[in-house]
């Protein structure tokens, strides 16, 4: 089964657009988002087409297919107006036979290990760089930023497809992939 995985939307209506549209051609039979959804924070510029509401009603459309966690920007008053839970620091999933710690990446990341067997998955976002990568036994991915990308790389998501993770632009792109 396929599955998409985006993080850093950042309240950019133009690119939440193109992730849900992402989303509908790759297939995906869920969503996976990995933090920061509606806020831009306050390091952050002003993503393109900023507009959190309208951010909002278009994630909502897609509540039954969508799976959160929270990150640094995301609060409980975002979580008063989305139709999906939010508030989890991470989640635990076992996909196409793996099993994925998904988190933003502020608390659990590289230098900051959640604990993880051989063979495991952290996946997170917060750096805004894409990612994919063995770390010993384990693996370390990033689809990297949807509106706000970092040190040139383009706006990104990623897709996990069997046992083949594959970080995309919006064009259609391979930025980084990685056999599982």
């Amino acid at each position: 089964m396929k599955y998409m995985f985006a993080s850093d939307i950042h309240g950019s209506a133009c690119y939440c657009r193109k992730m849900l549209e992402a989303y509908e051609s790759q297939g995906a039979v869920r969503l996976i988002l990995l933090g920061d959804l509606l806020y831009h924070g306050p390091r952050n510029d002003l993503p393109a087409e900023y507009d959190p509401k309208q951010v909002l009603a278009m994630l909502n459309r897609y509540q039954d297919q969508i799976y959160a966690v929270r990150g640094n920007c995301d609060s409980e008053v975002d979580q008063m107006v989305l139709e999906f839970p939010i508030m989890a620091d991470y989640a635990l999933l076992a996909l196409n036979g793996k099993t994925i710690y998904a988190t933003h990446g502020h608390v659990y990341h590289k230098e900051a290990l959640p604990p993880m067997k051989t063979g495991d998955i952290l996946i997170h976002g917060h750096t805004h760089l894409p990612v994919a990568e063995t770390m010993g036994s384990c693996y370390l991915l990033n689809p990297g930023s949807v509106s706000l990308p970092k040190d040139g790389n383009p706006n990104s998501y990623g897709i996990l497809d069997g046992d083949r993770f594959t970080i995309f632009d919006f064009e259609g792109g391979i930025v980084k992939e990685i056999g599982l």
